[in-house]
């Protein structure tokens, strides 16, 4: 059992994703053969996917479980990894790029300067009493890549264990607290067909709407591509 503890504390100047914006090119690109009629011959499959967009409906679904352990759930997970790179994220959650599959990867820094990188693979998250008390929004602000250019401030647990399995079938675990365990909060909501926005109080759920209204967050089909769309916060 590979197990990990990471202690560490939330920072305004960090987001459970970095952000982006506008409509996304396709993952996949056309290698055209010689043939008279121009037609593709060869789809290359690209490592790097489009995100989808608040209101594309595989992320308001329960995500399903996976059962086949093969290459094809390695290669998904790489896909992740690199898409996860190339984002400026710190986490992503399979819905994300348009697969209702539980699964989800992280990478952070954390306090002691540590990098982490990992994969849950039928994950169960458990965690401690979420405080009653408003979020601070110099201190507990989230954001989503799924909801480019906008955070919230949210309360979160502060401390989590999540069980699950990697791309393997090796058993992972991981007990975080502050930053990390709401990365972990934030990636496993994302396989309950729950986003961050979901969960605002009443205060910042009002802004959310407006927002959202103003973004065009409310209609599905809408995705963006890390490296290839621009990205508003400059990473």
């Amino acid at each position: 059992m590979a197990v990990a503890v990471l202690v560490v504390q939330w920072s305004a100047k960090r987001r459970c994703h970095a952000k982006g914006a506008s409509e996304a090119e396709s993952n996949e690109r056309a290698v055209l053969g010689g043939n008279a009629a121009g037609k593709a011959d060869t789809i290359v499959p690209m490592p790097i996917h489009p995100i989808v967009i608040y209101g594309e409906p595989v992320l308001h679904q329960r995500a399903e479980k996976i059962t086949d352990f093969d290459e094809e759930l390695a290669r998904l997970v790489s896909d992740m990894h690199e898409t996860l790179d190339a984002s400026n994220g710190v986490g992503l959650a399979a819905p994300q790029i348009g697969v209702g599959k539980r699964i989800f990867v992280y990478h952070a820094e954390d306090d002691a300067g540590i990098r982490r990188r990992g994969t849950f693979i039928n994950p169960l998250l458990i965690a401690s009493k979420v405080p009653d008390t408003r979020p601070d929004p110099d201190d507990e602000t989230e954001g989503c890549l799924s909801v480019p250019s906008l955070d919230f401030p949210l309360k979160r647990a502060d401390r989590v264990t999540v069980n699950g399995v990697d791309e393997t079938g090796q058993t992972v675990s991981l007990t975080a607290e502050g930053w990390f365990a709401r990365i972990m909060q934030h990636e496993y909501d994302h396989l309950q067909g729950t986003l961050y926005v979901d969960r605002l109080d009443r205060r910042w759920s009002k802004k959310w709407k407006k927002e959202q209204t103003a973004n065009g967050y409310n209609v599905p089909g809408r995705s963006w591509t890390p490296g290839v769309d621009p990205d508003p916060f400059g990473h």
